[in-house]
């Protein structure tokens, strides 16, 4: 009896211009089952998620990175096009494409329809927002539409119930139809070939569209406001502000939540009946260590949750065309911004989206400054000291110290990062002339809770994921460095101060003495570089074993109890412009092709921090801080 083997489902592959609605339209069709990885051989973000069609077919639904063109011109856009060509070993080789346009903005789009008609596989149109283009007054004859590309078009509204009803209807029927890619006749278009195809869009858009359609009128309302040289950077920071100040108010009650869950645990495990060892081992290192970690999540999530609103709403992009005379001013491409603003969550996205910037020295120069935006993984380190040295109190009746000081250190990340991109201009790139900046502004749309939710959950499943695996195996090793060996016999000190983390600290001493750091601190500042969160949980373990149970419980009062202003200060400092954890710089290594930036990185990302927490040091000493 002979068993057929089962096939893969089959891939559509969503392809479109960037802010077409395209990632909204892949979140409505996959919803939280998507999942997040990179292509093969490349940094870009991969985006697959499993459908169900009304006909009980599974399939693979794939969001590939946005372009205007199969001419990549960019990293990102050659993912693209290698994915939609069939040129890479990756497993998810388009069945069908289904070109994503914005209804309400279709001439570009329909020149990528005629490209793509090329390439040899199944293609439909999926004309998606069509709310706002009637909105506008535009109309689209769609039946014409299908006979002048040849191919069959569909309407969707992403956001709304039912709004890809007719689009999984097409799905099914086309690939009920199974049929196999063809030769490709598509040949990379130069200008001319370029022009051609324009033409023969923008005759086909003629042709199929009634009305010119009008612009929003509360979108250029609302940009003559927050694209206003003066008002605009005014209310930038203003949004900046504002979500430093929530990170500290409206993550406290959820991190007060799991601080409550975590030493729950520790008290359960305290009252076991096991060998002090073990319980040590248990309650210090996995649950204390871990868990001084994840309580930081609430904040973690609350910044994304800023990030990805300001996205759905339309202002990015908004903000990155503010953001260009400044950042051009310091050497820096105006679509740096996206990518530097993706580092405020996480370095290594943002190294990735560096992909977007078509010019090799300009990428250069964003991954060797992206690194320097104030991560997420700081916000714990950040956090901790500012809770344990800072007041809480108000300043000019409304604004929270503690927050302004949270401000403070993202500032002098963004004014270190524009610093360090003028050198770099200046000194390595010098006498190159930057390339102009262009960039497309989306209309203003009301953002959805479902798209929002499903970005957070990914993103913090991403982070426990990361306390499960480098976070935890950096507090093992903690721990063990702080246990082992045990103190002889009649020992008086603690029994940290015989361990190999103690015999390591103050064999490094001399270097850090400078800066106003203890033995505990050198500890911590190495598995940091792991993973720059690790600091927190390695602190916590180091005082947990050499102060008992309290120490564990409130490891903010350790450190002010132990340490001068002058040191936390300092230590702030060094945070500020901390060596690069090793996963971002493996990332680094990848994107540049070699060694060689990443050491660059590295080194003077070490450099800085030592110099601005020496000099922290000295002054808060000097203002009688130590």
């Amino acid at each position: 009896m002979s068993v057929t083997a089962p096939t893969a489902a089959p891939v559509v592959a969503l392809v479109g211009n960037p802010n077409c609605g395209k990632t909204a339209l892949f979140n409505a069709l996959t919803g939280s089952r998507q999942k997040v990885a990179n292509y093969p051989g490349v940094t870009v973000e991969k985006k697959v998620g499993p459908l169900t069609t009304p006909a009980g077919r599974t399939v693979r639904i794939v969001d590939l990175p946005g372009t205007y063109s199969l001419r990549a011109r960019s990293p990102d856009e050659e993912v693209t096009r290698d994915i939609v060509l069939g040129r890479t070993q990756s497993d998810v080789i388009p069945d069908l494409i289904v070109c994503v346009a914005d209804a309400s903005n279709l001439r570009l789009a329909l020149r990528l329809v005629l490209e793509l008609k090329q390439v040899g596989r199944p293609v439909m149109l999926s004309l998606n927002m069509m709310d706002i283009a009637r909105k506008r007054g535009i109309e689209i004859d769609i039946d014409k539409l299908g006979r002048e590309l040849g191919l069959p078009v569909v309407s969707s509204v992403a956001v709304r119930r039912g709004g890809t009803d007719a689009l999984l209807a097409e799905i099914d029927r086309r690939l009920a139809a199974a049929q196999a890619a063809t030769g490709t006749l598509w040949t990379t278009p130069d200008a001319t070939a370029l022009r051609r195809a324009q033409k023969e869009a923008d005759r086909i858009l003629a042709s199929v569209v009634k009305g010119q359609g009008k612009p929003d009128s509360l979108t250029t309302r609302v940009d003559a406001v927050l694209l206003h040289p003066v008002a605009g950077l005014v209310v930038l920071l203003a949004i900046l502000f504002v979500m430093f100040q929530a990170v500290f108010a409206w993550a406290e009650p959820g991190m007060n939540a799991i601080e409550a869950g975590f030493h729950f645990l520790g008290d359960l495990v305290a009252r076991l009946p096991l060998p002090d060892l073990l319980k040590s081992f248990l309650k210090d290192g996995l649950i204390g260590g871990v868990g001084s970690v994840i309580v930081f999540l609430p904040q973690i999530v609350i910044l994304f949750f800023f990030i990805l609103l300001l996205e759905d709403l339309g202002y990015m992009a908004r903000a990155a065309f503010l953001m260009d005379r400044i950042m051009g001013g310091a050497g820096l491409h105006g679509r740096a911004f996206i990518p530097l603003l993706s580092s405020f969550a996480c370095a290594i996205p943002g190294v990735m989206a560096t992909r977007v910037i078509d010019d090799r020295r300009d990428r250069l120069t964003t991954i060797l400054v992206a690194p320097l935006m104030t991560c997420s993984a700081r916000i714990p380190v950040y956090t901790l000291i500012i809770g344990a040295f800072i007041p809480d109190r108000e300043v000019w009746g409304f604004v929270g110290l503690q927050g302004l000081v949270m401000f403070g250190l993202y500032t002098v990340g963004i004014a270190s990062a524009l610093a360090v991109s003028f050198v770099v201009k200046r000194l390595i790139w010098r006498g190159k002339s930057g390339e102009p900046f262009m960039l497309e502004l989306p209309d203003y749309k009301i953002p959805q809770a479902k798209s929002i939710a499903i970005g957070l959950w990914t993103r913090a499943t991403i982070f426990l994921k990361r306390a499960g695996t480098i976070i935890l195996s950096m507090m093992i090793l903690i721990w063990v460095l702080a246990s082992f060996p045990q103190p002889p016999e009649g020992a008086s000190e603690p029994a940290i101060n015989y361990s190999l983390a103690a015999k390591i600290g103050t064999a490094i001493q001399p270097l850090t003495e400078p800066l106003g750091f203890n033995w505990q601190i050198n500890v911590a500042l190495i598995p940091g570089m792991a993973a720059r969160e690790v600091a927190v949980g390695s602190l916590g373990t180091i005082y947990a074993i050499s102060g008992g149970e309290e120490a564990t419980d409130k490891i903010a009062s350790a450190l002010s109890s132990q340490w001068s202003l002058a040191t936390a200060l300092a230590f702030l400092a060094w945070y500020v412009f901390a060596p690069q954890c090793a996963s971002t710089l493996a990332v680094i290594r990848r994107e540049t092709g070699g060694w060689r930036w990443l050491w660059v990185t590295f080194f003077y990302m070490l450099a800085l921090a030592y110099g601005a927490a020496f000099l922290t040091y000295r002054i808060a000493v000097a203002f009688g801080g130590g």
